[in-house]
């Protein structure tokens, strides 16, 4: 049986619908106010660098910024653990 697991920021702890950097984004690009929590969690499970696809953790750009803006090694994107 899959699980389905839901992106959530590993910083704040919030998941991609709490954040207004997200939600904003996907007003933007769908040209509308009424926007729905899958529409951004999918934003965010297809467009965030930080994700890592294996346990769906990402840091929101706040908790990017606070963390220092870790970089990955050798030119590799770094994803949060």
């Amino acid at each position: 049986m899959a699980i389905n697991r839901v992106p959530v920021c590993q910083g704040c702890g919030k998941l991609p619908e709490e954040l207004d950097c997200y939600r904003e984004q996907v007003m933007l690009e769908r040209e509308t106010r009424d926007i729905k929590d899958e529409w951004v969690r999918s934003y965010v499970l297809q467009e965030e660098g930080t994700l890592n696809p294996a346990n769906h953790h990402f840091l929101c750009d706040s908790c990017y910024i606070e963390a220092g803006m870790p970089a990955g090694i050798g030119g590799q994107r770094w994803v949060c653990p």
